[in-house]
């Protein structure tokens, strides 16, 4: 007898394709674009797509096509191959960012171990998929889909190790610590 899945489960498995390399995918949105042309109007979809490793790796892509799989499938051939890899702290981040995009921020804060991931829509997405555990996130001002994934994905960019901030300020590790 087949277990029955909540919903919940069933679209965890469907957004989360595991691939040859280990990468987790995760579509953020999909819409549907209408051209007006002389011969009538051309339906075309937007898709947008995030793509990690879970171990600190991620990547976004915006691809649009006739069809609803070829757009996700051009979305995510673009996300791997705009992959950057972030810095981790154990199951969070280093220290708080502010990421920026158009008229909208995100701001991430590292959690305690056991918080989970708090945050919403396209944030999440992001860092699930990049394998963040532990954060508290808050996106300010613009709510669209894109402009929250490319104002999460500058705050991940500008996070430092302790190591990096050593290094260039020519210090130890321990004296930065204090």
């Amino acid at each position: 007898m087949e277990k029955k899945m909540s919903k919940r489960e069933d679209s965890k498995r469907d957004s989360r394709q595991e691939e040859g390399n280990e990468l987790a995918k995760k579509l953020v949105a999909v819409n549907r674009v209408t051209k007006v042309v002389k011969g009538g109007r051309t339906m075309r979809f937007a898709a947008l797509v995030v793509v990690g490793d879970e171990k600190g790796s991620v990547g976004f892509g915006a691809g649009k096509a006739a069809e609803v799989p070829e757009a996700i499938e051009k979305a995510t051939q673009l996300a791997k191959r705009k992959m950057v890899k972030i810095p981790m702290d154990g199951t969070t981040i280093p220290h708080e960012a502010k990421g920026y995009f158009g008229k909208g921020y995100v701001l991430l804060m590292p959690a305690e171990a056991g918080t989970g991931v708090i945050a919403g829509g396209a944030v999440r997405a992001v860092l699930e998929v990049a394998g963040v555990k532990d954060i508290r996130t808050k996106a300010i001002g613009s709510r669209n889909p894109a402009n929250c994934i490319k104002a999460t994905l500058d705050g991940l960019r500008k996070l430092r190790t302790v190591e990096q901030v050593a290094a260039v300020r020519g210090k130890t590790v321990a004296e930065i610590k204090g």
